[in-house]
């Protein structure tokens, strides 16, 4: 049978167009133009996830919670809703100083065990990396001297020290395979924050061209030097109030498969329609940056310490997000009393105030935990 397409006739040439477009969605590629098909399948999937709805993630979901560590089977998040979150974020931190536990105590041995366990179950995965000033040899919240970055690159003292702790972060990503010994597709978020001043990459410790050139040596050196295929790479700031501050440290589309921003409520509950309309703005601008750049957006960080509002999670949280396509929200940890006394933690945990509205926030029909995120099939 013929088909003769008159394109002179409007339906016919908007059928053609909307082809075009289907086809480019369904061509893009992420910044690893040799990345394993599951790490592509994942890229043009989230890609389009972003106008049906979000995924929740939790730091260190598996590993501990308020009151418990390393018990089989047991999340805080679980405990509530009888899912996973649909997201697990992890952290990389004293991997460079080969440590046996990263900088939050958690065995690395064990991470990857975790990380296995969700990828089989069909989430997500997002790896974040406090590392040590590699000039001072002190931690991740040493900013001074300012000339850290400058060091670590071509020509600088600290170069072949840092290219060593790539190499381990390179070991620890390549050994992250499934039972059947597929490289487990990851979103790599190093040197976030980075245009906030306490870190020693960030603000004004560096200017934006080091920050620049530090980020895409790192995405080089993993995915050409060490032949890393199976990331994405997120780039994310802190707070932020234009489109100009956003973008001032961003190294090209060429460098960035995911944008994002981390934000988290200060004070009390008095201040929640302060934090909403400042969330709403934010989204407002990474949407539209996401949107120009072709970049997966992210709320790479949320939340609000101990949760004091009984309501917090679809009163101000969600009222916040509804009318926003991001791909993915990450709430941080919840490490509970720590060694300082501090209590922490940014999910509830059974018999919190607000589980039983943490409950109804993880009914919503644009919110995806565990078992919506598994049928979705993003590696497929």
């Amino acid at each position: 049978m013929q088909i003769n397409l008159d394109f002179r006739n409007s339906t016919c040439f908007i059928l053609l167009i909307t082809c075009l477009i289907y086809c480019v969605a369904v061509e893009a590629q992420p910044v690893d133009k040799s990345a394993t098909k599951e790490t592509s399948k994942l890229y043009n999937n989230l890609q389009l996830l972003a106008q049906r709805g979000t995924l929740f993630g939790h730091q260190d979901d598996m590993a501990y919670g308020v009151n418990w560590k390393y018990q089989h089977g047991r999340s805080d998040v679980r405990d509530i809703t009888g899912q996973y979150p649909g997201v697990f974020g992890w952290e990389l931190g004293g991997l460079e100083n080969d440590a046996l536990v990263n900088l939050d105590g958690v065995p690395f041995d064990s991470m990857k065990t975790y990380i296995r366990k969700a990828y089989e179950a069909g989430a997500v995965i997002t790896i974040s990396w406090h590392l040590n000033n590699p000039l001072t040899g002190k931690s991740a919240w040493d900013p001074s001297p300012t000339n850290t970055i400058p060091s670590i690159l071509p020509g600088g003292e600290k170069n072949e020290l840092f290219n060593t702790w790539l190499d381990k972060v390179g070991s620890f990503l390549q050994g992250l395979q499934s039972k059947n010994g597929t490289p487990i597709p990851v979103i790599f978020r190093p040197y976030h924050e980075l245009n906030g001043s306490w870190f020693w990459w960030g603000g004004k410790n560096c200017t934006p061209i080091e920050l620049i050139d530090l980020w895409k040596y790192t995405v080089a050196y993993l995915r050409d030097t060490k032949q890393i295929h199976q990331l994405l790479y997120a780039f994310n700031t802190d707070r932020f109030s234009s489109e100009a501050e956003y973008v001032e440290r961003y190294p090209g589309n060429d460098w960035v498969d995911v944008i994002g921003f981390d934000i988290y409520q200060k004070g009390d509950i008095l201040a929640n329609d302060k934090f909403i309309a400042e969330l709403d703005k934010s989204l407002s601008l990474l949407t539209k940056i996401s949107t120009e750049k072709n970049k997966i957006p992210a709320l790479t960080e949320f939340g609000f310490n101990t949760i004091p509002d009984a309501h917090w999670w679809t009163s101000v949280f969600l009222k916040a997000i509804k009318n926003h396509s991001i791909v993915y929200a990450l709430a941080w940890r919840n490490a509970g009393l720590k060694a300082d006394n501090e209590i922490e933690y940014f999910a509830p945990y059974k018999g919190h105030l607000s589980a039983g509205d943490f409950l109804l926030f993880s009914k919503q029909k644009k919110i995806f935990f565990e078992k919506r995120t598994k049928r979705l099939k993003l590696y497929q």
